[in-house]
């Protein structure tokens, strides 16, 4: 009974610190997603160009970030460049950096597929009509491509949201971290991680039935 009324404690002690993790983690996460879609958007446009030195410099940014694991990328940011260039970036910073970058490359091959799966009919058309290369893209291929985009965009988000965790190892307060803090001070450790992982639940479960939703009334 009173371990029962211990753990019961530790589970309500632990919140606050959470809480205040669980916020920086939220802010890491969709301001890196949402600069990083901006970046995978022309990325993923630039894969799809005829010029040659476009072309490479998309590809080559790519296959780095997707060849190398996203620990490296942020030790890189943090750790690296100040090294090297003396460019001391603050840790949420470089956080929202990271993610961004990580994020955007996958991202860009998210929206060249979804470019490119859209038939070469509609493009003849846009032109038939009239229309120049860019406004096809934007007014005809853009949207239904953005369509078929949306459910790997929502696992993109998933994957970065987790990615967090990984920030812990340059001291950023997000959830795993605050939890770590609370564990190492208390000596206790089922309740703060057990309570980690149902946050990150908390957001997720409901992230993926509303992309769902969003699917059905769309009709992806």
């Amino acid at each position: 009974m009173i371990r029962g009324e211990t753990m019961a404690n530790h589970f309500i002690n632990v919140l606050p610190y959470l809480y205040e993790g669980i916020k920086l983690t939220l802010l890491i996460t969709i301001v890196g997603v949402a600069i990083g879609f901006v970046l995978g958007a022309f990325t993923g446009i630039a894969r799809l160009s005829k010029n040659k030195l476009i072309y490479g410099i998309a590809t080559v940014y790519i296959e780095v970030i997707r060849g190398t694991p996203i620990l490296v990328q942020i030790l890189f940011i943090y750790f690296g460049l100040s090294d090297l260039f003396g460019i001391n970036l603050d840790k949420i910073t470089a956080s929202i950096i990271a993610i961004a970058l990580n994020a955007g490359a996958y991202i860009a091959e998210i929206v060249r597929g979804g470019v490119q799966s859209i038939n070469k009919g509609q493009r003849e058309a846009g032109r038939s009509l009239g229309l120049t290369p860019t406004q096809t893209m934007r007014y005809i291929i853009w949207p239904q491509a953005f369509k078929r985009m949306i459910p790997p965009l929502g696992n993109q988000f998933i994957i970065s949201l987790k990615d967090t965790s990984l920030f812990s190892v340059i001291a950023v307060a997000e959830v795993l971290y605050q939890g770590r803090q609370y564990a190492s001070t208390t000596f206790t450790y089922f309740e703060p991680y057990f309570m980690i992982g149902v946050m990150y639940l908390i957001i997720t479960i409901p992230s993926m039935l509303l992309l769902r939703y969003i699917e059905r009334r769309l009709d992806v």
